[in-house]
């Protein structure tokens, strides 16, 4: 990879990930409804899972709920039972990434047992609900089973025209309607692909000093089903 290409994949964006930053839409409404009403959740809810494809929002939706919580950020991934004080400090409110069986059980277990003693509550998110999941703690399953649990559901057309648009506008690119019709009509309909295919936009702009035109939108496309 030359220079010039290395400097431009390392130039950052600021993703807006604020509550009004979030298109609201049927595909999301569940879930950003529970995330609204906190902590007005009902029953004796302490704790929700949020799941849905990769980059369908789950962790912009976390991030408004840690901000009205003054909660942490874990990564399933990461934890482990022995350091797992460590890694919670003082904290009551917790979201959870990543949530799935090739996590520690015993630590999310814990984690689990530790913010509810401290009278907390957890997000945990997840590509798929907690019951489809082959876990093999019975006592962590049934405690994810207590939680409330809200899908994001794929884009339709009008959801992924207003993601490429707001992509384009956290990256700072002018981009017409047209070029937004173009791209949605004939991508695949995903949140990653939406991610994918503004991030190409972004680097073919800057590398060749070009305006977003629906040329640019066509070889990026292009460029971006070649490479599937």
């Amino acid at each position: 990879m030359a220079e010039s290409e290395q400097l431009l994949l390392a130039l950052p964006f600021r993703a807006a990930d604020g509550r009004d930053d979030f298109l609201v839409a049927p595909c999301n409404a569940a879930a950003v409804a529970w995330v609204d009403r906190w902590p007005d959740w009902p029953g004796p809810a302490r704790g929700l899972v949020i799941h849905g494809p990769a980059a369908a929002g789950k962790s912009h939706l976390a991030a408004v709920w840690r901000r009205a919580t003054g909660g942490i950020a874990l990564d399933a991934s990461t934890l482990a039972a022995g350091g797992l004080r460590a890694q919670l400090g003082a904290a009551r409110f917790v979201t959870v990434d990543n949530l799935s069986p090739a996590a520690d059980e015993e630590a999310l277990f814990h984690l689990f047992n530790l913010v509810l003693e401290r009278d907390g509550a957890l997000v945990f998110l997840a590509r798929e609900a907690p019951h489809r999941m082959a876990l093999t703690l019975a006592d962590l399953a049934s405690r994810l089973a207590s939680l409330p649990t809200v899908a994001i559901a794929p884009p339709d057309d009008a959801v992924l025209a207003g993601i490429l648009a707001k992509l384009c506008r956290d990256r700072q690119l002018a981009v017409g309607q047209e070029v937004i019709a173009y791209l949605t009509a004939r991508m695949e309909r995903s949140f990653a692909a939406a991610h994918a295919v503004v991030a190409g936009l972004d680097r073919a702009a800057v590398k060749d000093q070009r305006r977003v035109t629906l040329w640019l939108a066509r070889q990026v496309l292009s460029q971006s089903e070649e490479a599937t």
